[in-house]
């Protein structure tokens, strides 16, 4: 009797093999061993870093007595199937390696949930690689702290010395910041062409975001959505 696995809103890869061990038979410390495992990321083409692009969020068939090196082995083929050459081919044309993507689409992820805006969230992103700007993505900022239940990031939070702090170090973090679903990947292979190059939330907290091609622009919007913040007396 087979059953259905299904894994998303996952951050951190303790979270996902603590996720797939109530569906399958190894416990998620058996899980977390071999995810650990740098042989493990070699053999599937991969490093520490990058390992969390091969566990795209959807849902799978398994099988209660799967092992934990079958559950890696359909991982990797569901990777391969999911690049197909369409995505391969426009992966390409952006010049980004699928990593990259799935990089890209792990910050767009954490910067909205709104379908309609994550290409425009991804075009944004993208406009900043292209220039060399560094990402300063606050997401990234809490994935090296450890920590996404921080509302505002401080000063102090951007202190942190770790490749993953997209204000300190310029480019793309080493790898994905969670484990990014398909609309989020596609939302990046597929953004949209804006001039933007900030943004801010929109300070009526919808979870949209108002969007701005040059710095004072973005001033004006971050103190606006900073008001809104210290009204509801958010401070951190």
């Amino acid at each position: 009797q087979p059953v259905n696995v299904t894994f998303n809103n996952l951050r951190f890869i303790e979270e996902l093999a603590g996720d797939i061990s109530k569906y399958i038979q190894p416990d998620s410390m058996e899980l977390l061993q071999k995810f650990k495992d740098p042989a493990i990321h070699e053999k599937f083409g991969f490093n520490e870093n990058t390992f969390h692009c091969l566990f795209i969020p959807n849902t799978y068939e398994f099988y209660w007595t799967t092992t934990a090196d079958q559950f890696l082995e359909r991982m990797s083929m569901e990777y391969a199937r999911f690049w197909n050459e369409t995505r391969r081919n426009k992966a390409a044309e952006l010049g980004l390696t699928h990593e990259e993507v799935m990089t890209v689409a792990s910050i767009v992820q954490e910067e909205t949930n709104k379908k309609d805006e994550k290409p425009i969230v991804a075009g944004l992103y993208l406009n900043r690689i292209k220039r060399g700007m560094p990402l300063q993505a606050d997401p990234t900022v809490k994935f090296a702290l450890g920590n996404f239940r921080i509302k505002r990031v401080l000063n102090s939070h951007l202190e942190i010395d770790s490749p993953y702090n997209t204000y300190k170090y310029p480019g793309l973090p080493p790898g994905p910041i969670n484990f990014p679903e398909i609309s989020s990947i596609d939302a990046v292979l597929n953004a949209a062409k804006t001039p933007y190059i900030y943004m801010c939330a929109r300070q009526d907290f919808s979870g949209y975001h108002n969007f701005a091609r040059n710095l004072s622009a973005h001033n004006e919007n971050a103190r606006k959505y900073k008001a809104a913040l210290d009204s509801m007396q958010i401070f951190q």
